[in-house]
């Protein structure tokens, strides 16, 4: 590839490019609103920066909807960081569906993983790997406390 390719993510939404922009900038550290494509009066597209990949929110009508085929996953350190960037996606009728995914109030799927989450399904013992499976299977929004006591057998 050339120096001057640039790789984003379309995201198409029915009317609330902006809006979805906003929230989503809100919530993430370094996140950015880069710019706001109108047409007289209507916004056409809100470009985005967040965790240093660019987006593009689209407003094309209700043609095409977003579903979880396509999800973004955010990785997280701890319980409180899960916690709060858990509830602000789910803000004003997001749906928390299960492990660790949700579903934002405009449709866009998200996974909200913890780090400690890869190192427990992956550790060599498989059952303790096992356990955290199990636990994590049983959870919508993912409790790293919980899943640690469950791969130790608590």
């Amino acid at each position: 590839m050339s120096q001057t390719t640039k790789i984003s993510t379309f995201l198409w939404f029915d009317n609330q490019a902006e809006e979805a922009a906003k929230l989503y900038t809100s919530i993430f550290e370094g996140a950015k609103l880069l710019d706001v494509s109108r047409a007289g009066d209507k916004v056409m597209s809100a470009t985005f920066e967040l965790g240093g990949q660019t987006y593009i929110a689209f407003n094309g009508g209700p043609h095409y909807r977003l579903s979880a085929a396509v999800s973004i996953f955010v990785s997280v350190e701890t319980q409180a960081e899960l916690d709060r960037v858990w509830d602000a996606l789910l803000t004003g009728g997001g749906k928390p569906t299960q492990c660790g995914w949700l579903e934002d109030r405009f449709g866009l799927s998200w996974q909200v993983i913890p780090t400690a989450l890869p190192k427990l399904l992956g550790d060599p013992d498989r059952e303790r790997a096992g356990r955290a499976m199990k636990a994590m299977l049983g959870m919508q929004k993912l409790d790293i406390a919980g899943l640690k006591r469950a791969a130790a057998g608590e």
